[in-house]
């Protein structure tokens, strides 16, 4: 390993989605949706950030620092979200409940509640949909309906209509703004940000749903 690419190694950052796409371009989308959404251990990783990112850098020039091609992204988004989905799923069914019950993990425990929660109250085909716009209830929700013993067709069908369009939907927006904007990389940092705020928002307001159902009398 030369030097470079071993600094180039340690200045990597796991929560950054430049990181991930200055290094592996579309195949970073693909690993980083498929361990999101099938692996629990990839809970914490940048799914909306990363995919509104490579949007972007699709719009930027082949001579800046990152370039990425459209016709390569939203296939990587698309199949990273449906086999980490299915990934998910099939985890579930084989022993996701001994898996889910061992975890210390405060952050998947409230994740799987509140999947739990999701499905119960909006029914299988909606909560698999709007799962895919919440942060951590989109790693936890594939094996809890696994581990729930939702048929497998139905899951198949809405996790592919929601992985489409969260994929396909976050990317094209990402490449749609870059488009309007000129030297879009100019400004990338402050508009991640301003995403990552914004895909939290859910999130936040399932925390405070769920602070609010517990505190309320029995």
């Amino acid at each position: 390993m030369t030097l470079a690419a071993a600094s180039h190694l340690l200045a990597f950052n796991p929560l950054s989605p430049n990181s991930w796409l200055s290094a592996l371009g579309a195949f970073g989308v693909f690993l980083v949706l498929f361990a999101e959404t099938g692996l629990l251990i990839g809970f914490f990783l940048p799914g909306d950030s990363l995919l509104f990112t490579a949007g972007l850098l699709c719009t930027t020039t082949p001579g800046q620092s990152v370039h990425l091609n459209l016709a390569g992204v939203l296939p990587a988004a698309a199949l990273g979200a449906l086999l980490g989905a299915q990934c998910g799923y099939w985890l579930g069914r084989r022993g996701g409940h001994s898996l889910l019950e061992r975890t210390d993990n405060k952050h998947l425990k409230r994740g799987v509640e509140r999947a739990e929660q999701i499905l119960g109250k909006y029914g299988q085909a909606k909560a698999i949909v709007l799962a895919r716009f919440i942060p951590v209830v989109r790693t936890v929700l594939n094996p809890v309906a696994g581990v729930l013993e939702v048929p497998g067709r139905t899951f198949l069908l809405w996790q592919t209509v929601g992985g489409l369009v969260w994929s396909l939907g976050v990317t094209l927006a990402g490449y749609g703004l870059g488009s309007r904007i000129p030297n879009i990389d100019h400004y990338l940092l402050p508009i991640v940000a301003a995403i990552v705020v914004l895909s939290l928002i859910p999130l936040v307001v399932e925390l405070v749903r769920a602070r609010r159902d517990s505190a309320a009398p029995k």
